[in-house]
């Protein structure tokens, strides 16, 4: 395919034909490095220029070329590696003329080996004095220029790969998002949890409310979906007996997109057996201190909101917190009647699938959900919206439920979870009665799941993670793009 090159890119192209020209590939071999910018930091940021000079410390290096000046017969540069900058001074007297040449050919962007001494400028700058300097990849199309880099946030996430090389935040936040799984996974682990895998392709829409991905399975001519959730599997396996299972893994959901929203997303569902909501509270409260802690903070810059990672967290009702904002009591027992026509006083859209249930949530969501900023278990759900969750004890009409909240944004949906084999059943067909109404993220009728429950599933307490949303907290990210590598994209022109 044809591309039309600007003047830069075909200068750079030129530049790799002399390098070929002269014996040099132009698209680099291995090279063997004894160190990089942090060790030599931490090692040697501390030392005098006269005791550099008198340990004579010699190191292997290689990088990009981020900057780039002469002054005569020598030259200085910052190469970037995984750690950041440091400085390289390259002497003409020192690497000789041909390779002196080389070096002045180089553009900023290409990536380059040296070998040197570690050493203290005049002006106090920690750099390594290239005893040897080997090119090895040219880059072809130039960095955007440094002050300016990837202004349009669009490109940023569609090049990535050039948003990380100007970007320290973004290079920061893709570090620390692996460093968080990792403290996730020691505390689930820690906690007595066995990590699992389960399929990603399913044939059952089961497992929360929402619209799915379809593919199609060529062998068995089926169609199946990308799953929305992790939440059946694991369940089958407390049946099994493992009793302390979690996974994290990609899920899918065919909604739109906004900062909070990728439709291909991480989460971790986790399941304990012979616990309840209180243990999934105590759980959750113990996770979020600890990825605080290896955080080294207890305070988060988050959407606007300084928030205080701090147990207890606070806990209440979604009737509660309606009545709190609004006056209007939901504990009390209404008809549809009733509760649509408080909704119409209220502006609330009652649509054709609705139940009490349902208006309940939608005054939660209109009034209260963006006044919870600091940490908070809302617990209560109505019956209607948790298919999965087992009836409370004192009021059927609402779960074993919270969802945790904070700055306004969900984080968690954890539950005391659904065992009885015959109240699942009345559920599932309770969700078919609602997706005739209307309802096209009502789940499918998974009567495998029956049968599990049906040998007997012990009590449990049962949670979901937004780990996307999590990375976002810890590493203050306003965007889910911030904290996805590759996050989805409108096609170009869209």
């Amino acid at each position: 395919m044809e591309r039309e090159l600007n003047d830069q890119q075909l200068v750079r192209r030129q530049k790799a034909k002399e390098l070929e020209e002269k014996g040099i590939y132009p698209y680099g071999n291995a090279y063997e490095r004894t160190s990089d910018s942090k060790k030599i930091r931490d090692a040697y940021g501390e030392c005098t220029k006269e005791e550099l000079e008198e340990k004579a410390v010699e190191v292997s290096i290689a990088g990009r070329i981020m900057s780039k000046r002469r002054m005569g017969k020598i030259g200085f540069m910052h190469i970037q590696d995984r750690y950041g900058n440091i400085q390289v001074v390259v002497n003409k007297q020192v690497v000789g003329e041909d390779v002196y040449e080389i070096f002045k050919a180089s553009d900023i962007g290409d990536i380059i080996g040296v070998k040197g001494l570690v050493i203290k400028t005049d002006s106090g700058e920690l750099s390594v004095k290239a005893q040897e300097y080997t090119h090895l990849v040219k880059a072809l199309t130039p960095l955007p220029e440094k002050f300016h880099g990837l202004t349009d946030k669009e490109e940023r996430y569609r090049r990535r790969y050039v948003d990380l090389i100007m970007n320290e935040d973004s290079k920061r936040v893709a570090f620390q998002r692996p460093m968080i799984l990792k403290t996730v996974r020691d505390y689930m682990d820690s906690q007595g949890f066995t990590e699992v895998e389960t399929p990603v392709l399913t044939t059952l829409l089961t497992g929360a409310s929402a619209r799915p991905f379809v593919t199609h399975h060529n062998a068995q001519d089926i169609d199946m979906y990308m799953r929305i959730a992790l939440e059946l599997s694991l369940k089958r396996l407390l049946v099994g007996g493992m009793e302390a299972v979690y996974e994290i893994g990609r899920t899918f959901r065919n909604e739109g997109m906004d900062p909070m929203h990728n439709p291909e997303f991480t989460m971790m569902e986790a399941y304990l057996a012979y616990s309840n909501l209180e243990g999934m509270m105590d759980l959750t409260e113990g996770l979020f201190q600890t990825v605080a802690d290896k955080m080294g903070k207890d305070t988060f810059h988050f959407l606007g909101h300084d928030v205080k990672v701090k147990a207890p967290f606070k806990r209440v009702s979604m009737v509660e917190a309606i009545k709190e904002q609004t006056g209007i009591d939901f504990k009390k027992e209404m008809t549809l009647e009733e509760a649509s026509a408080i909704a119409k006083e209220h502006g609330i859209e009652v649509e054709s699938h609705f139940t009490v249930g349902h208006i309940i949530n939608a005054f939660f969501e209109k009034y209260v959900e963006e006044t919870l900023i600091d940490p908070t278990f809302l617990y209560g759900h109505p019956v209607e919206i948790s298919p999965l969750t087992r009836a409370n004890m004192e009021d059927p009409r609402f779960v074993d439920r919270f969802e945790l909240f904070i700055a306004g944004k969900e984080f968690a949906n954890a539950y005391t979870e659904l065992n009885d084999p015959d109240d699942q059943l009345s559920r599932f067909e309770e969700q078919l009665r609602q997706r005739e109404l209307g309802n096209d993220e009502a789940n499918d009728i998974d009567m495998d799941f029956i049968e599990a429950l049906e040998y007997g599933m012990p009590p449990a307490g049962g949670i979901g993670y937004g780990i996307d949303r999590m990375v976002m907290f810890f590493t203050e990210s306003e965007s889910i793009r911030d904290v996805i590598l590759f996050p989805t994209m409108k096609q170009r022109g869209e």
